[in-house]
């Protein structure tokens, strides 16, 4: 049988309701607290890169603004290929940092590898101009398996 009888002031407060408010304001404190945070901290780290098939070679090109030459590095260790770029701050530097009233630009270092296994790693060549460093990658040259007929004894 149904009986009716009124809540108590504890069991209202503890019902579970959709509030679609109380989402959009934890949303907006979570943006505000860290603004950031909803990107993926790697994909804030990694620079962006376009690889293009040439024919006899891939063209790799990623951006790299506002980084010096002297501070990027190309390093080949076994079948990888590391790109390493590090830029500083002058707002990082003790007698400048008094002197700024808000820094947004991001600083700090930024490594991206690539497996080179298809690459002639010999022949690999690097240009760095207007903030896009371009690498020249040559394909190996596919050989033909050893052929040969085997004698039975």
């Amino acid at each position: 049988m149904f009986e009716m009888r009124p809540y108590r002031k504890n069991e209202v407060q503890n019902a579970m309701y959709y509030n679609p408010f109380r989402e959009m304001e934890e949303m907006e404190r979570r943006f505000f607290r860290d603004p950031f945070a909803m990107f993926d901290s790697n994909e804030l780290s990694m620079f962006k890169t376009d690889i293009s098939d040439r024919g006899d070679s891939y063209l790799l090109e990623t951006d790299l603004p506002g980084f010096d030459k002297k501070d990027i590095h190309l390093d080949l260790n076994g079948d990888t290929l590391t790109i390493h770029a590090e830029r500083h701050s002058e707002a990082e530097q003790k007698e400048h940092k008094d002197k700024y009233l808000r820094v947004e630009r991001s600083y700090g270092a930024y490594s991206r590898a690539f497996d080179v296994s298809l690459i002639d790693t010999a022949n690999i060549k690097a240009k760095y101009e207007d903030g896009v460093l371009k690498l020249t990658l040559p394909k190996k040259q596919k050989t033909e398996p050893d052929k040969r007929t085997l004698e039975i004894e």
